[in-house]
């Protein structure tokens, strides 16, 4: 169960890493714009909201590969309860995508960390 946790928490943090790059490095270029489908004017209006928004999914994926190195499961938990928070939040004010992208992803490693560690 512990592998599990490992590799479901390591393709969550790398689900965060592509946002983070689609978000600081390719929003406002046209798979950028079929990704999220936007017009390029509304991509270059919310860029640097974008950015910031990839920054903190770097954070996110950050956390979790520092609990895959270090073997904290307490540390992994955390970050995967921040991941699924956040994708309840951006389904419910963004896009109902984000939910199959990011919040259940994250409930399933979330739950398979949570067995792992009793």
């Amino acid at each position: 169960m512990l592998t599990a946790s490992q590799v479901l928490a390591g393709i969550v943090a790398a689900l965060h890493l592509y946002f983070l790059v689609l978000e600081m490095f390719l929003w406002a270029t046209p798979y950028g714009e079929r990704t999220f489908k936007r017009t390029h004017e509304q991509q270059l209006a919310s860029k640097s909201l974008a950015q910031n928004q990839g920054l903190y999914n770097g954070f996110l994926a950050a956390g979790l590969a520092w609990s895959i190195q270090t073997g904290a499961l307490d540390v992994r938990i955390f970050f995967l309860g921040c991941v699924v928070i956040a994708g309840i939040y951006g389904a419910i004010t963004a896009s109902r995508a984000i939910l199959f992208a990011q919040a259940i992803p994250g409930a399933i490693a979330l739950a398979v960390t949570i067995a792992a560690r009793t």
